[in-house]
């Protein structure tokens, strides 16, 4: 049974989350405190996290942020008060998959809940294995990625958006391509995440990050991996 684990303080949205992910056949579990729930989440498995921003002990940001670093690779949905799109952004970029802005509906959670699962269920990175460009390895099986044979932290998004990349090196991926590939064909995600993710990824990738020698920005089209000299290892 899919697991799920709902991080959420106030006992009336908990209580409803929980009733109605159960209906859908979920096993659930609640926490209110964020210090407690980051451990919860390190110690048992969880096919996904419902978690919120704001949470007494420990905010969501700092969550995600704990929960990535310790290799938790399970999708994540923010549920946030917050309508600034920076701090929508933020999330994202600290490794959560999406986010619902509160009040939301439960039609609008179960799709993204279910959308989050089948995108889970089916990373293209776990049929990949080890390549390296310049001074860059990228270790799809074990979830790594070296730079001058130190490791560099990257989110799951940034490995799926890498996967496709390497997988159609020297081609032009559209915007729209690298949502349906990395977020998955019913994502929420806007075109500008992905140039926030590609930001991110030529900080880690690039020895220039303002002069792209790897993810070349194509106007109007998208983006182009340039991967000539793409080795498997």
């Amino acid at each position: 049974m899919t697991r799920i684990l709902v991080v959420e303080d106030e006992p009336g949205i908990a209580l409803g989350l929980e009733d109605d992910l159960r209906m859908e056949g979920y096993d659930v579990e609640v926490i209110g405190d964020g210090a407690a729930a980051c451990r919860r989440a390190k110690e048992a498995v969880f096919d996904l996290i419902l978690l919120d921003v704001m949470l007494p002990g420990k905010d969501g940001f700092e969550i995600c942020r704990e929960l990535r670093r310790a290799g938790r690779r399970m999708p994540i949905l923010m549920l946030t008060a917050r309508t600034q799109e920076a701090e929508k952004v933020m999330g994202l970029e600290l490794g959560a998959d999406d986010y619902v802005t509160k009040p939301f509906s439960t039609r609008e959670l179960r799709a993204r809940v279910k959308a989050l699962l089948r995108r889970a269920a089916g990373e293209p990175e776990a049929e990949m294995e080890c390549y390296r460009f310049g001074n860059v390895e990228l270790d799809f099986l074990r979830g790594e990625l070296r730079r001058n044979g130190q490791a560099v932290e990257l989110t799951p998004i940034e490995f799926k958006l890498l996967a496709l990349f390497i997988r159609s090196a020297g081609r032009v991926l559209s915007r729209e391509r690298l949502l349906s590939g990395a977020w998955g064909a019913d994502t929420f995600a806007s075109d500008r995440i992905v140039d926030n993710h590609i930001a991110n990824l030529r900080k880690k990738i690039e020895p220039d990050p303002a002069n792209p020698r790897y993810l070349r920005n194509i106007r109007g089209m998208g983006y182009r991996f340039e991967g000539s000299n793409v080795t498997e290892i």
